[in-house]
């Protein structure tokens, strides 16, 4: 089973807080799958470890609720989430780096996030890039898209123009690994 740490949790949640308010988060917990919402209801620690089944079932519910159903909001949330969780410490990274020199830290850093796989940056270039989601123990398009979208607004935070951010392969479709393409000017 594979884990994330809680502050993905909790961006989604204050992300439904900050754009459907104290309702929205209502109908998000009483439409959240009964293990899920037992997680949510206790105190989820930032650096915590949660389940990654309950970061899926979160990012679903609050889909199918506040989006259209077809997960693109997972791709919403996690570019706001890129830019809410962001320590300052990190926002002089991101103002000094180019958008690859970013991903090539992410990689590094990507077991400080998830107990599982690894995200490698492929294929760089000036302002091209493919991130690469390899060995995810629990590969799930909302948790890829999520992802999708961190990205994207890193490549804003770095300050460079996103041209195109899109999911090329995912292991939930079939893939053998998940695949995201970035372009940037």
């Amino acid at each position: 089973m594979a884990h994330c740490k809680g502050i993905a949790v909790l961006a989604r949640l204050k992300w439904v807080q900050q754009h459907h308010g104290d309702e929205g988060s209502a109908r998000l917990r009483e439409a959240l799958p009964g293990p899920t919402r037992e997680v949510v209801d206790r105190h989820v620690l930032p650096h915590g470890w949660v389940p990654m089944e309950h970061f899926i079932a979160l990012n679903v519910t609050a889909d199918r609720l506040f989006g259209a159903g077809d997960l693109a909001l997972c791709k919403v949330m996690g570019a706001w989430a890129a830019a809410e969780t962001l320590p300052k410490l990190f926002r002089l990274f991101y103002r000094l780096g180019s958008p690859t020199f970013i991903f090539e830290r992410a990689g590094k850093l990507w077991s400080a996030h998830y107990d599982s796989g690894h995200l490698e940056l492929a294929e760089p270039a000036d302002t091209s890039c493919r991130l690469r989601l390899s060995a995810f123990a629990q590969p799930h398009r909302a948790h890829c898209l999520s992802v999708l979208g961190w990205a994207g607004k890193s490549v804003e935070l770095a300050g460079s123009t996103l041209l195109e951010a899109d999911e090329v392969k995912c292991r939930a479709r079939g893939d053998e690994t998940c695949e995201m393409m970035l372009r940037w000017t």
